[in-house]
């Protein structure tokens, strides 16, 4: 890097604290061609894990009052950047999707709706060549209403890309996202039914026990033993408890049930699981309920999205 402008200096104290490193920053664009902030982090021990982050061109990320948020990202990045597919995630449903190309940070929507949008794809990750070759995904579109907006803390993406992501989860878990081999853009409304004003926290789906421990196996087979060759998988991902409305703490809680049930390994910390035997020679049923999650959301996707009637 030559000249460090004031921003990225701010994003580099922060990534630093947290064990990552500042591999790159560079000028960007928008949406809509206005100016960004564009700056790459990776862990310091791998720089091939790494976090593309883009904030608009406007954004003092020098403020202290946004120090405690960037902190929080960047411990949570330096945790999901150990995982074998940092880009992974797993739905309730049982699809595991890997989140790209999100264009951050959000634009006016060009409809002329008073929301707020951010670009992005979504792919089924089964670890089959068909999903290498002509993988099932959807384009997404996600919007805010100004009023939502407004109770956030920032739009930038350190701030909004966990409830983001769950958001999308749960619209697939709804059936209302449909994975394609080709398609138009489909509509991820994120709303205050997301989010509480009174207790100021993200509710996306309420969960017991039982859902927890079968989320946190198909985790482990999905995400360490078919795509991560056998690495270990973060289970205490605080944006997987925003997603299953409960705390770390409990999915640490689950995670040593589920060791107990002889289905994973978890390293000492209690927080990072393999899969076993038992839990290898699932494969089937996990294949299946892949199968069933698709046609389940086939047959409830509203027609009219595949005509292209989105707020783009």
């Amino acid at each position: 890097m030559s000249t460090i402008a004031a921003p990225a200096l701010a994003l580099d104290a922060a990534a630093k604290a947290a064990g990552l490193t500042l591999v790159a920053d560079e000028p960007g664009t928008d949406f809509n061609g206005v100016p960004t902030t564009r700056a790459v982090v990776a862990l310091v021990s791998d720089q091939t894990k790494q976090l593309v982050l883009e904030l608009s061109g406007d954004f003092d990320a020098a403020n202290p009052a946004f120090l405690p948020h960037f902190k929080t990202f960047f411990d949570e990045a330096a945790q999901r950047l150990r995982n074998p597919r940092p880009d992974c995630y797993m739905t309730l449903h049982g699809f595991p999707l890997s989140f790209n190309g999100f264009a951050w940070p959000f634009h006016g929507s060009t409809s002329g709706a008073d929301t707020f949008i951010v670009h992005g794809n979504i792919q089924l990750e089964d670890g089959t060549e068909a999903s290498r070759t002509q993988p099932l995904h959807a384009k997404v579109s996600a919007s805010l209403t100004q009023t939502f907006a407004e109770t956030l803390v920032s739009r930038e993406q350190p701030f909004a890309e966990g409830f983001i992501y769950n958001a999308v989860r749960k619209t697939l878990d709804q059936g209302q996202l449909e994975l394609v081999k080709s398609g138009n853009r489909q509509p991820v409304p994120v709303t205050t039914r997301y989010y509480s004003l009174w207790k100021k926290v993200f509710s996306f789906n309420d969960t017991n026990e039982k859902q927890r421990h079968e989320y946190l196996a198909a985790k482990t087979f999905w995400l360490s033993h078919i795509l991560g060759g056998g690495a270990p998988s973060w289970l205490a991902d605080p944006r997987d408890a925003q997603y299953l409305n409960t705390t770390v703490d409990e999915l640490k809680k689950n995670a040593a049930a589920v060791a107990a049930e002889g289905l994973i390994l978890l390293d000492p910390t209690g927080e990072w699981a393999t899969a076993t035997d038992t839990l290898r020679a699932q494969e089937d049923a996990y294949r299946e309920q892949v199968a069933e999650a698709l046609a389940f959301i086939k047959p409830s996707f509203n027609e009219e999205m595949r005509g292209g009637h989105t707020n783009m």
